[in-house]
């Protein structure tokens, strides 16, 4: 008579097969916005100028704007890819894939409590949003937690209204359409009749996101973090 074998997994393999609680993932925020909506200002006022929350932002290098110019001194100075500020923050500069950013920061991920992506104004988040969702190294330890969009009231109409060829994207669109926050910055520059219809149209291309009203960028940070208001499911209805 043959052995019986028990197939039930070892401790091992359990461990291997472990999912990781997504309580346990460090949040990640998507911050996009066309160029000179405000993101760098935003993103510097969390680097800088606020002492509550100990933020990791992922800087793109190639953006339309630098972040603070003695951030950018520092790091020139010190040849590193990382920067740490007296009030726990610290500024990652994005010089290979994200993928291998990420595996990077891992290590660390626990010091922070959020961690922000700033990306390009030209920059497209569907392909972002994928990436987090495809990959198992991120998908263990990271979770999007919310993706924001920065809109300048007063010149958004002009890039949503911008032709172009046939087949390709208006990133100011997607960007709108992808958020679950926007934040509708440079209030001071507008009437109250065109904020009325910049609000209108952004409604009308993303009736799920909440609206965030700001001047200089200055956005409560318990509205933008931490609030775990990403949903796939309707970005893959989207």
């Amino acid at each position: 008579m043959a052995d019986l074998v028990d197939n039930k997994p070892g401790a091992e393999e359990e461990e291997e097969f472990h999912e990781v609680p997504e309580s346990e993932k460090t949040p990640v925020t998507i911050i996009t916005g066309f160029l000179g909506s405000g993101k760098t200002t935003l993103v510097n006022y969390i680097l800088k100028e606020q002492n509550t929350w100990k933020i990791c932002v992922v800087e793109n290098e190639f953006g339309e704007v630098s972040i603070d110019n003695d951030l950018v001194r520092e790091n020139l100075a010190a040849k590193e890819d990382i920067i740490m500020l007296d009030n726990g923050c610290v500024c990652c500069s994005v010089r290979g894939d994200l993928v291998r950013t990420f595996a990077m920061l891992a290590s660390r991920r626990k010091e922070f409590d959020a961690i922000i992506i700033e990306t390009t104004g030209l920059a497209d988040p569907s392909p972002i949003i994928f990436t987090f969702n495809s990959n198992a190294l991120i998908q263990d330890n990271y979770r999007i937690d919310s993706v924001v969009c920065l809109v300048d009231a007063k010149h958004i109409n002009i890039h949503l209204d911008e032709v172009r060829p046939e087949g390709n994207i208006n990133e100011a669109e997607h960007q709108i359409a992808f958020a679950d926050r926007i934040v509708l910055n440079k209030l001071d520059l507008v009437s109250a009749e065109e904020l009325e219809d910049v609000e209108d149209r952004i409604k009308s291309m993303n009736a799920f996101a909440t609206l965030i009203k700001t001047e200089r960028s200055r956005a409560p940070l318990e509205k933008i973090l931490s609030l775990n208001s990403f949903s796939l499911d309707r970005v893959v209805e989207l």
